[in-house]
């Protein structure tokens, strides 16, 4: 089963929509620069809401570890999924803490050998990139991923896709990919931090049906 989380959360309507269409975990984005940040009190207004088996990750940005850590402690964050140029020894401290996804923009010349020295963390997000804009942004900017080049990763990591994934195109990604889980922020809004509900769902059944199709053709 793919595994569904939906980023870019700041409100408890929007979450609603997404833990009843059936996504595994929501994303709570605390990078200032971005449109879908939202405040600490703002998360655990969310958090608090949220049922059973449903996760809370933080996103974060070149925050110190000790910083992620506390405000995770403090919000009972399910992870931390860092989405900036964290080295492999922040990625190592908080892994013993908590469960860890690295972010990685997959840019011109990306190797396969870049992914062993984030091995401590749980899982790697692959995440699309164009030059200029998406710098600032660090994700959540529609630019998508080679979903080959993501398959090849699948043997070295818990892959998460990321990047320009739609209800229109996220059945195929997956049938090419075969990641762990996948992401989605923009392909799911009506603008930069309000989810569209139907959007949600749209996406949902994708999914669903990608793994009802990969499930029918392992067994033939």
């Amino acid at each position: 089963m793919t595994r569904v989380k939906i980023c870019g959360i700041t409100n408890w309507a929007d979450a609603k929509v997404c833990v009843d269409a059936g996504a595994s975990a929501i994303g709570l984005n605390f990078y200032a620069a971005s449109p879908r940040s939202v405040s600490p009190a703002a998360a655990w207004g969310i958090i608090r809401r949220l049922p059973p088996f449903v996760e809370a990750i933080g996103v974060f940005v070149n925050w110190q570890p000790e910083a992620v850590s506390s405000l995770a402690r403090a919000l009972r964050l399910h992870g931390a999924q860092l989405h900036g140029d964290e080295s492999a020894s922040d990625v190592e401290t908080l892994a013993r803490q908590m469960t860890v996804i690295k972010a990685m923009q997959v840019k011109t010349g990306f190797r396969l050998e870049s992914l062993k020295k984030f091995s401590a963390a749980s899982g790697i997000l692959l995440d699309g990139f164009r030059a200029g804009l998406h710098e600032s942004l660090r994700g959540g900017t529609g630019a998508t991923v080679d979903w080959k080049l993501a398959a090849s990763c699948t043997s070295h990591a818990n892959i998460i896709l990321a990047g320009g994934l739609t209800p229109a195109n996220v059945a195929e990604a997956i049938s090419i990919a075969r990641p762990y889980a996948v992401d989605v922020a923009s392909g799911v809004e009506s603008k930069p931090g309000k989810k569209d509900a139907r959007l949600v769902r749209e996406f949902m059944s994708a999914v669903a049906a990608a793994d009802g199709l990969a499930g029918k053709n392992a067994t033939i």
